[in-house]
């Protein structure tokens, strides 16, 4: 059964007010919120995803990445479709926001229970929800999650960090390391992941931090749009205020999804990203996709 935890707030006109992210999708009876998955069923919401994973992979938990959370291990991970980005250059938009409401009707129920037991047989002591976001399926992450807690094992969030306030109330009680997406300056979340308020996202990475979770930070850059010395500058100086001993990945870019003109991103970008990095202080700075 569905847990809800504190995920929405009902309305006089019957209408819900969604509390998993940031967009706070004002949802009328049977339709969808901005991710494609979160609908108002009868004054209540209805995860469409709930128990219905996409995707479910065993990785090596640097593919997350993260490089100083059990380095060397196996991780268990798991996704349902959905997202609250549109992000024009999103690596698993098949996944995440070009998927058919139908096919999710298709999928195996598979609970969170059979999630652990899944892990225990490929002898991985981590659970990780990725590929998509997990905010927008929370009551699953959690519940998985928090059977996780009862067998001893770790559970990993890679995240673009827009959960709400409301939310993250919840997560920081089962999660113990996340990799958050800081993908560049205001601008940039504003045209390219549609208007998105890049200070909620960092509101988020030091609360979750300041909680005890692990977290490590990953930037993509892409030429010409979020590569400039004073946009990761801009980065490196946020990160270095709440910790320089954050990791920071710098990732390159390859077209993909609406942003097949934009050329691979050059090795030497991002070999002065981390000059930069490492000239405002950040200690672990490492270049990933090339």
């Amino acid at each position: 059964m569905q847990r809800f935890y504190r995920t929405f707030r009902a309305n006089k006109d019957k209408t819900l007010q969604c509390l998993a992210c940031n967009r706070f999708c004002l949802i009328e009876n049977g339709k969808l919120g901005y991710c494609g998955v979160r609908t108002n069923e009868d004054g209540k919401i209805k995860l469409l995803t709930y128990e219905k994973p996409c995707a479910i992979a065993l990785d090596p938990i640097e593919k997350k990445p993260l490089y100083h959370f059990y380095p060397g291990k196996k991780t268990l991970s798991f996704a349902t479709y959905g997202c609250n980005f549109s992000c024009l250059h999103c690596q698993n938009y098949h996944i995440s926001k070009e998927f058919l409401t139908k096919k999710i009707g298709k999928i195996p129920i598979v609970s969170a229970k059979e999630i652990i037991e899944l892990a225990k047989e490929y002898k991985s002591n981590i659970i990780s929800a990725t590929y998509t976001e997990p905010t927008v399926f929370i009551e699953y992450a959690l519940d998985v999650a928090k059977a996780a807690k009862k067998h001893k094992m770790k559970n990993v969030w890679v995240t673009n960090g827009y959960f709400s306030k409301f939310a993250r109330k919840e997560i920081v009680k089962y999660i113990d390391a996340m990799n958050i997406d800081l993908k560049g300056d205001s601008k940039f979340y504003q045209k390219y992941c549609n208007n998105v308020d890049i200070e909620n996202i960092k509101e988020n990475i030091e609360f979750v931090y300041k909680k005890g979770i692990h977290v490590e930070i990953t930037n993509l850059l892409i030429e010409d749009l979020n590569t400039s010395p004073k946009q990761i500058k801009e980065i490196c100086k946020f990160i270095a205020k709440i910790d320089n001993e954050i990791p920071i990945h710098f990732s390159a870019f390859y077209p993909q999804y609406k942003l097949l003109n934009k050329p691979p991103t050059n090795k030497k970008v991002l070999e002065k990203a981390r000059e930069i990095a490492k000239k405002e202080g950040l200690n672990n700075v490492y270049l990933g996709n090339v």
